[in-house]
């Protein structure tokens, strides 16, 4: 998301200063014009020295790990790294602060009823420290709008675009693309080209209305209708066999028994299991309307995420 939201930015004319671990290398902003300042989270006072002169912040950064289910670097990155860029808001009076969340911060729903920014948190039934620590991390954005935090919470969906140096939503094409996959779960969720977010979220931070929240997606599909979109843009067989709850739990159950036992990371883990079964749907209308967010097919960002694999050398 960030280097498509860097470019995003730089094409509207904006100066960036981007804040970078030490020691971290961030290819995909090679070349561009920007400055990049060494800071952490949890270093509050290189935040203070990275957000000297600057009139709004984006917070996009976060500790994305689900295995371990419970994890302590999680919690302090999310919450207390939130913490501190709360602080920093305040002290410097910036104009204003974008946070970005996640859509698992709001209650799904069905494809005829999904869920919106006022639905609220179902994902306590996963166990996910990544999953509760963003959900608090918001909670802390919004309580500290009575204490004149100018900001504006965006909460994107499954993302899929270039520029994903883990991989991670590109992790889902490469084993589409491998035939690793060995069918689909009952679930399913919301989908978003990444550019589309990009621009969602600088809109937000140029017309989004302090105090309020914005889910950025666009199609809700079931993971058999994803996982055909993505075979159709590589060119392979989509993955044909179904595969039932009952069966997936179980497998996700044996799967943080043993890595619990061997502390090797599961294929799939009992709480991703429990998600690939859930029908995970959200309505962007209200970005749409406000934020003008577009809403590109999902296959364009399938298609350019998989041609950026090969050409970076994941795909070969």
């Amino acid at each position: 998301m960030g280097s498509n939201l860097v470019r995003e930015l730089l094409v509207r004319g904006h100066d960036l200063r981007i804040l970078v671990q030490p020691g971290r290398k961030v290819q995909t902003l090679d070349g561009l014009d920007l400055e990049k300042i060494p800071g952490d989270l949890l270093d509050f006072e290189s935040l203070k020295s990275a957000a000297a002169g600057t009139e709004a912040i984006i917070h996009l950064a976060a500790h994305t790990n689900i295995w371990p289910s419970r994890n302590e670097m999680v919690k302090q990155v999310n919450i207390q790294g939130t913490q501190n860029i709360i602080r920093l808001a305040l002290e410097s009076n910036i104009k204003k602060l974008v946070y970005a969340g996640t859509a698992n911060s709001y209650g799904f729903g069905s494809k005829e009823n999904p869920g919106n920014e006022d639905t609220g948190y179902r994902g306590l039934r996963y166990g996910l420290d990544y999953m509760d620590s963003k959900w608090k991390a918001q909670q802390l954005i919004m309580q500290a709008l009575s204490d004149g935090l100018p900001a504006v919470v965006v909460n994107p969906t499954f993302m899929f675009g270039p520029y994903d140096t883990i991989p991670n939503t590109g992790t889902m094409i490469m084993t589409v693309y491998r035939k690793k996959i060995p069918g689909y779960s009952p679930g399913g969720r919301n989908y978003i080209y990444v550019k589309d977010a990009a621009i969602g979220i600088a809109n937000a931070l140029a017309t989004g209305r302090i105090g309020e929240s914005y889910i950025l997606g666009n199609e809700n599909l079931s993971y058999k209708e994803i996982l055909d979109k993505i075979a159709s843009v590589v060119g392979v067989e989509p993955p044909g066999r179904y595969l039932p709850k009952c069966l997936l739990l179980a497998y996700g159950k044996m799967g943080s028994i043993i890595s619990g036992i061997t502390g090797k990371k599961p294929t799939v883990s009992y709480p991703m299991a429990k998600i690939a079964c859930d029908k995970q749907y959200y309505s962007s209308e209200k970005a749409v309307r406000e934020l003008t967010l577009p809403q590109t097919p999902v296959e364009v960002g399938i298609s350019e995420a998989f041609n950026w694999l090969k050409t970076n050398g994941y795909i070969h």
